[in-house]
């Protein structure tokens, strides 16, 4: 019994590995964007008027400190957002790469989402400085997008990769095949996605409370 776990386990890394080295120049693009992505967020921070900053940082000092008196989060309700808005971006991504001109759309979610994520961490740390911006970040958003990162680049190179299929043989069939197995990629990821939103509910919001209390 364990040593099929191993041999199923050495096959998943292989595969897995083998997918990247296959697809490297495709995953070094989005990377590449993802990471523009978030310089921008961090610099846009610098633009914002003095009332959204204001709005900003009364937010986030709220929302810390209803942690510390002890005010309960409603974690149903977080979790359904939470579903809602990694679907929303699965779905978007999976329906752009089904089609030639969402090409750039995939790659404007990949920017859009390392937008998000460089304004998120900027306005956190100018709001509470340094060292409990980096508690609040650490807490709240790293373990979640250790998941939901890897599957946006994932199911978005794999978007890229069905256009270059079709693009190489464009006989009805294959175009099925290629496109069946994007979409079971896509189900896949949609999955991740939610166990990303189960982690970040459940898991980071009681990391959040031990650090913040």
């Amino acid at each position: 019994m364990i040593n099929k776990r191993i041999y199923r386990r050495n096959l998943i890394s292989k595969a897995i590995i083998g997918h990247i080295s296959n697809n490297i120049t495709e995953y070094m693009v989005m990377i590449i964007i993802f990471i523009i992505g978030i310089i921008l967020g961090t610099m846009y921070i610098n633009k914002t008027d003095l009332s959204q900053k204001e709005e900003i940082s009364a937010y986030v000092n709220d929302f810390v400190e209803d942690i510390q008196n002890g005010s309960n989060i409603d974690s149903n309700k977080l979790l359904r957002t939470s579903i809602y808005n990694n679907l929303l971006i699965t779905i978007l991504l999976w329906v752009s790469g089904l089609t030639v001109i969402g090409m750039p759309i995939v790659y404007l979610i990949v920017s859009i989402k390392g937008f998000c994520v460089g304004y998120t961490i900027s306005s956190v740390i100018a709001t509470l400085g340094i060292t409990q911006g980096l508690k609040f970040i650490l807490s709240t958003m790293l373990l979640q997008n250790i998941i939901l990162i890897p599957s946006i680049l994932v199911l978005a190179v794999s978007g890229i990769k069905l256009y270059k299929a079709i693009m190489k043989d464009r006989r009805r069939e294959n175009i099925k095949v290629e496109i069946i197995r994007y979409t079971i990629i896509a189900i896949f990821i949609g999955i991740i996605n939610i166990i990303a939103s189960i982690v970040e509910t459940y898991v980071s919001a009681s990391i959040f409370k031990i650090m913040f209390t």
